[in-house]
């Protein structure tokens, strides 16, 4: 009976484990979906010359990190600000989520 027991224990932890494994990648895709989302943004507005900036950047800026080596027109700062404050809070509420949840 204890072998069961150790045994069902073992397996419970097991999921749990399989679960928080999920959500995190479950998160990451969310995360890396909106970044690319940003990046089409800012090429469809033609603040980029190419796709691969726009990703570049928006990478960046969404993960609050902002090197500075590139930087967007004078009139389109305040749309990477708000990536910025969109990727800390959604950054932020996956954090909180995941420990309140481990």
């Amino acid at each position: 009976m204890g072998y069961l027991v150790s045994r069902f224990r073992m397996h419970g932890r097991r999921s749990r484990i399989v679960a928080m494994i999920s959500v995190v990648m479950g998160l990451f895709a969310v995360m890396t979906t909106e970044v690319w989302l940003w990046a089409g943004l800012y090429r469809m507005l033609d603040i980029f010359a190419d796709f691969e900036t726009a990703l570049y950047f928006s990478t960046i800026t969404f993960s609050t990190v902002g090197y500075g080596d590139i930087v967007p027109a004078h009139a389109w700062r305040v749309l990477a600000a708000l990536e910025g404050v969109n990727g800390f809070l959604l950054i932020g509420w996956s954090t909180a989520y995941l420990i309140a949840a481990g």
